[in-house]
């Protein structure tokens, strides 16, 4: 009823207007009501009322639209529907105060690009694209956004210049073109990151203080704004690190930690900056004692609030403490030695919150960057346990992360590769190298190979059985390069020491030529085919493994024609080949130098001698002498 009134153009002015602002209390009420006005095509009949001549309708049009996109169960698409939409709102922006406040309000609640996260991870499934393509924010910018919104910034009304604020945070978010646009634009003749600077000042309301330093935050890591400009440096950090304090709400902590995150996770002279501000490694502890001793709580909204903000807050830390660790050792080794953080990484990898299991296995990956770490805490408390679990059954995000930290932990100097292996890894890892996800091919193959370095036969055996000559073909030929020198890096380690090498040869010898050959013929890269050589040396350096080279002709006239290749790397890794077919001492050397010579290598040798090179001329000198010796 009170929409068909809404939208009946004989009802007086007055009456719409009443049925606007009825429905809009409605819509503040339960998400079953948006829901029912939903279904009823309220926003159609909104926009229309936008049509209007009327100021005070349309304000009361824009406060009921505004009420409907706050909430979460409204589709932020429905604003895109029809084209004109966004360029009438522009439009009315400048009507009134409140046509500023409500429409900065609906831009910036229906600006879905990607949610604000930290450190590199999205929460949520990729951004919804609008049927006809382009993102919101492009959509927005397109419009003219930026240069409709900016002069609201010095607005008389607060309420107008917060959500000018907000709408800014959201349409810079991980956006160069929206960032370096902003960077020069001037309101009053004032700079926008000068006014955002000012917005920043300790006088100013809290909720200003930590929108601006978003916005100054995501033109600092879309480039629009220098890493070691004052304003970052100087402004916008401090005023991050002051909200992870403790007089701070809940809220604004989790807000500020996150941001603060994402703003030095790829930068190293904030991380070390950032890490000796106000004591904020210590002050980031505090995150994780709330709910406090429920004995202290006597009030149970309280208590409520305090559970409903626990996790967020225990996953902003993670968060930023993985930040600040990723390049540091000192900041790691500062961040271990605070009270109880292994363990309290530990509990973070089995909390039922995914978002907070996935921050603190980042955080876990953060500091496996430390050698010294693996060697120490990591041992002293077991970490690799949980982790192996975490890998058991955990969604594809959390997957990358753990297999990771993973890789870390399977170093040859760190003491949890042992346990690691008798805890089923092998069999885990083989299955990731099948993942369809690529990251997860890659640490899958990756793990093998750090697993397979100086290990013992038996070791190297069973990754070889996990793996299957299928597989390992497949992982071969795999489109990503990345997986391609994983792969080649986990036969290189596999065909390391004689003993090793001829008995893996006596085993797969035959699939493992294929292969070689199938990449030295192949459209490969420098590096690729390089690693590819030297793994034929490798082969070369067994006792019995050698004649799997010296009875393949095709094999040998790849390895003479890589002597003359135009690249020394490649050259260097084919003598590497050479030299180890035709030593001395070893049985057999003379047949296989005669058969060389034949071949013409001694020629090539012989040219490659007077190299300008010096590592291409010791290395033909020296095999040269094992023909005189």
């Amino acid at each position: 009823m009170l929409l068909y009134l809404l939208q009946q153009e004989t009802s007086s002015t007055e009456l719409r207007t009443e049925c606007a602002v009825v429905l809009g209390s409605l819509a503040m009420g339960t998400e079953n009501n948006v829901k029912s006005l939903l279904d009823c095509h309220i926003i159609p009949a909104l926009l229309q009322g936008l049509l209007s001549p009327d100021l005070k309708f349309i304000e009361a049009c824009l406060r009921c639209l505004r009420t409907i996109f706050i909430s979460p169960v409204t589709p932020e698409d429905l604003l895109y529907t029809d084209a004109t939409v966004i360029s009438h709102l522009m439009a009315l922006l400048s009507r009134s105060r409140y046509t500023q406040e409500y429409i900065c309000q609906i831009f910036s609640h229906c600006c879905k690009l990607q949610h604000w996260h930290s450190c590199g991870f999205k929460s949520l499934p990729q951004p919804l694209l609008c049927a006809n393509g382009p993102d919101h924010q492009t959509i927005l910018f397109n419009h003219g956004a930026v240069q409709n919104i900016a002069h609201l910034l010095v607005s008389t009304s607060y309420k107008v210049r917060m959500q000018a604020l907000k709408c800014f945070s959201v349409l810079a978010f991980e956006n160069p073109q929206v960032s370096m646009t902003l960077v020069n634009v001037s309101v009053d003749g004032e700079l926008l990151p000068q006014i955002f600077v000012k917005m920043l000042q300790r006088d100013k309301p809290i909720e200003m203080q930590l929108t601006s330093a978003k916005c100054l935050t995501s033109m600092c890591r879309a480039g629009a704004i220098r890493t070691d400009d004052s304003c970052i440096v100087l402004k916008t950090l401090p005023c991050l690190v002051r909200m992870c304090s403790k007089e701070r709400l809940l809220e604004e902590r989790v807000e500020g930690a996150e941001t603060l995150a994402y703003l030095i996770e790829t930068d190293v002279e904030l991380q070390r900056i950032a890490s000796i501000t106000d004591h904020l490694i210590v002050m980031l502890a505090d995150y994780f004692k709330y709910p406090s001793s429920v004995s202290a709580i006597t009030d149970i909204k309280r208590l409520d609030h305090d559970l409903k903000h626990a996790h967020e807050l225990r996953q902003a830390a993670f968060k930023l403490y993985a930040s600040l660790g990723a390049n540091d050792e000192d900041i790691r080794k500062k961040i271990i030695e605070t009270e109880n953080m292994m363990d309290r990484i530990v509990n973070g990898l089995s909390e039922s919150s995914i978002k907070v299991r996935l921050a603190a296995v980042r955080c876990l990956h953060s500091l496996s960057r430390s050698v010294q770490q693996l060697r120490t805490s990591f041992q002293d408390h077991a970490v690799w346990k949980p982790l192996m679990k975490v890998l058991q059954n955990a969604p594809n995000e959390i997957l990358v992360v753990a297999s990771s930290t993973l890789c870390n932990l399977l170093l040859e100097f760190s003491p949890s590769k042992e346990p690691i292996l008798e805890s089923g890894a092998i069999e885990l890892l083989c299955s990731l190298t099948q993942s369809e996800n690529l990251a997860l091919r890659v640490n899958g193959i990756w793990a093998l190979m750090n697993m397979a370095f100086q290990a013992e036969q038996k070791i190297k055996s069973d990754i070889l059985r996990g793996l299957s000559t299928e597989q390992l073909f497949q992982l071969l030929s795999d489109s990503d390069v990345n997986v391609l020198m994983k792969t080649l890096g986990l036969l290189r380690n596999l065909l390391s020491t004689r003993p090793h090498i001829d008995h893996i040869m006596s085993t797969h010898g035959k699939q493992i030529m294929q292969a070689v050959t199938l990449i030295l013929e192949g459209e490969h890269n420098i590096e690729v085919k390089e690693q590819t050589l030297c793994i034929l040396a490798n082969i070369a350096d067994g006792t019995t493994a050698k004649e799997l080279i010296m009875t393949n002709d095709d094999i040998l006239q790849k390895i003479k024609y890589y002597m003359s290749h135009s690249n020394a790397k490649l050259q260097l890794a084919a003598m590497f080949c050479i030299s180890n077919l035709i030593w001395n001492e070893e049985e057999g050397s003379q047949e296989r130098q005669d058969k060389l010579r034949d071949m013409g290598i001694v020629d090539i040798l012989h040219k490659l001698s007077q190299s300008s090179d010096p590592n291409l001329c010791d290395k033909a000198k020296t095999a040269l002498q094992q023909y005189l010796a």
